[in-house]
Order: C-alpha cells, then structure tokens, then sequence
C-alpha cells in the first residue's frame, strides 16, 4: 500500500522518527506510481489506485500533480469495457536523459536513452588504449563517444541526468585511481572523475565492467531473483562480480572479484601489483589458464574460440581449470548461483557449463547452479545503462 493511504502514519517506513509530513508522504506516493509506470508500462487511473491502494480522488490528485511537472502524459485510452475509455498514463520520456559508456583496449562505445530506457543514439570510437597521444585525451575520447551519440539523439549535454562508464579495472575509493587495468593507461589519472564530468557536464560514474554485466544479469539475465550469486566473466581478461544478500561486494580497494589474479595450481603467480603491465593472460593466476586468448592457444596458432571448445578434450580440459577456479570462489562467499559470461562462455555454450559442473561434482563444497548468460548484445553497455536509469530516475523522480 502506498504512503498515506491510511491517515495518521507516524513516519517514513525504514527511517525512525521521520515526520509523516504531507509533502513527504506525497513525495512517497509519487515515487511509487513513477516505479510501477517504469515497471508495468502505461496504466490506467483504476489500475494504478489498485496497485497502490489509493483513493480514486488521491490518485486522481497525484496524477495532476505528475503530469504538470512534465513526469506523465497520457498515451491513448483503453477501451472494450463498459463506461467511458480510461485514459492510460505513462512516464513522459523526455523528462530525462542518461549516457551508458563501455571501455575496452580497442575503443569507446556510448549509449543515450531517455529515461525509460529507450536507446536514441548510438557511437563507437575506435581508439588503441596504448597508444602514446590516447593517454593524454581519454576525456576527449569519451567526450566524441557520447557527443555523437547524443547528435544521433538530437540531444545536448544540458539533457543528461547521469553518465556512468564501465572499465576494466575498479576506481580505489581512497585514492580515485583506476586500478587493476595497466592495459587502460589513459585511465590512471587521479583527476579523471573530475574530468569526465567537465568534458560531459554531467556526474560520472566509473565502474568496474564486471560488476555491470552482473547488474545486467540481475536486471534481466540468468541472476534475476537471486539474491546471492556470482558472475565469472570469462574473455580477453578474466574476473567476477560478487553480489552477496542482494549488494555488490566491491572490497576496501574496489578490487572484490578481480579473480584473475587468483593463484592457483598449474598457473605462474602474478607478480608487480595491480598496476604493473602484463600481458593478456594477466602475467599469472586464473587468467593464465581460462582467458581467451590462453584458450585459444589451446588449439593452436590461429584457431578462434569456437573452433578450440568445439574440441571435447579442449572443452574438458578448460571445464577443469574454470572449475578449480569457482570451486575457490565458492569456498569463500557459498553463493547460490554461478553465471558464466564473457566470450569463452558463450562460445563454450551449455557443453561448457555442463563439464564444469561435473567437475565440481563431489567435492566438499556447496553446490550453487552453473548458468551461462544469455543476454542480448553488450551485457557492459546494458549494466551501465540500468545503473545511470537508477540515479536519473532517482533525481528525476524526487518531488519531496
């Protein structure tokens, strides 16, 4: 039942002492019909006053109140009953605007929506992240990405709400430096938060790619409805995303997850710290062993992913080595779901997924499922993109 549906409420439910103001309460009701608007689609007056449990003449009310404030519009009525057709309402998609970026050691790929997540624009800039004049124009690099996405959009800086990036690597909170990823050179400036956000003039958000493919697969992948689960991201690098009682584990550097590193048996250690060069196996640890590149080698010069795990012998052989590396994660946090993502699990396919939970068949662990994602598209762009939703909506959203 929404806020105020019941007079006399003592305060905000979660918020001890809090005063159940009238313009609070308010606030609240509002913040749960933008929500169900988001979740359901259009909806008429009727439906939403039984979703919430408010009066018709509340709702009725509120409705006013979001559409004068450019947050709902009607879209068409609904007709085959009874009586005059309702008129349906849904959230007026001009009412914000994010950008959803993805930085990888070939390029910048952005994306611009609205604020129901509809894409407007689209552009990928094809930039080499060692290359010498890269390190010293990265915010100029994101800047192009996002500029033609938003000339695709016919949109400006002025519309946008939030921009979040995903990156390899995590940004120390201590320090706000990118750690993790010495293949991003450009992207090592204490400054660069700032930076971006002057080039976009917008707050940005940098995150670690991993975690924002798992936040893809608990929006609407294999992870939905699961509240404790691991994401193994296994590709050019290899890493993981913890999400423990429904919250992102990050760690007190920001490096939770960054499994790559991980010694174990048959694999150099990787030495030097997280800032030191490697190579695209990571220089050692668990990347040494299941990373594409490694897999690929498996098979010999030139072969390509599919054709390595289109070999049994090779499938069982990576099956193992991914096994002895989620039996260490599982050892640790007991989730009860593992999902495989990134290019080696979906060229691996359920043949992969199957051998590794027979290699993890029978040992003194617990025993969480073995999915492989099955998202469409970049499931980077997609987490980046539900993340920047998040914090436009809840600006946007706020009528308090």
């Amino acid at each position: 039942m929404a806020a105020g549906s019941t007079p006399g409420t003592p305060g905000i439910p979660g918020i001890p002492g809090t005063p159940g103001t009238p313009s609070v309460l308010r606030a609240m009701n509002d913040r749960a019909v933008l929500d169900l608007l988001v979740a359901h689609g259009p909806l008429t007056r009727t439906r939403i006053g039984e979703l919430t449990g408010l009066s018709k003449p509340t709702t009725s009310q509120l409705l006013g109140r979001l559409e004068a404030a450019g947050l709902v519009h009607t879209t068409g009525s609904l007709s085959g009953r009874p009586g005059p057709n309702a008129l349906l309402y849904e959230i007026d998609p001009g009412a914000g605007h994010v950008a959803a970026l993805s930085a990888d050691p070939t390029g910048i790929t952005a994306l611009v929506a609205d604020i129901t997540g509809t894409v407007l624009g689209k552009q990928r800039v094809e930039a080499e992240a060692v290359a010498e004049d890269v390190r010293h124009r990265t915010a100029q690099l994101v800047a192009e990405a996002v500029d033609g996405a938003l000339r695709q959009a016919g949109l400006g800086h002025d519309d946008l709400r939030a921009a979040v990036i995903g990156t390899p690597g995590a940004i120390d909170p201590h320090t706000g430096q990118l750690r993790y990823a010495p293949h991003l050179p450009g992207w090592h400036s204490r400054t660069l938060r700032d930076d971006l956000a002057a080039v976009l003039g917008t707050p940005v958000e940098i995150e670690n790619d991993v975690n924002l493919a798992a936040v893809a697969e608990q929006y609407e992948g294999a992870a939905q409805d699961n509240d404790n689960y691991v994401l193994a991201w296994l590709d050019e690098g290899v890493g993981a995303a913890i999400v423990l009682g429904g919250t992102l584990l990050r760690g007190a550097t920001g490096g939770a997850g960054e499994i790559g590193y991980m010694p174990l048996p048959g694999a150099p250690l990787a030495h030097g710290g997280p800032e030191a060069t490697r190579g695209p196996d990571g220089g050692g640890g668990f990347q040494s062993l299941v990373s594409a590149p490694v897999i690929r080698e498996l098979a010999g010069s030139g072969a390509t992913l599919a054709q390595a795990l289109g070999d049994d012998t090779i499938v069982a052989e990576v099956a193992r080595r991914i096994a002895t590396g989620i039996a260490a994660v599982v050892a640790v946090v007991d989730p009860e779901l593992v999902v495989l993502s990134g290019s080696v699990a979906q060229a691996g396919g359920d043949k992969l997924r199957v051998r590794v939970e027979e290699e993890l068949t029978g040992l003194a662990l617990p025993r969480p499922q073995i999915r492989i994602s099955e998202l469409d598209g970049d499931p980077i762009l997609t987490g980046a993109l539900r993340s920047a939703l998040t914090q436009a909506r809840d600006q946007v959203f706020d009528t308090a």
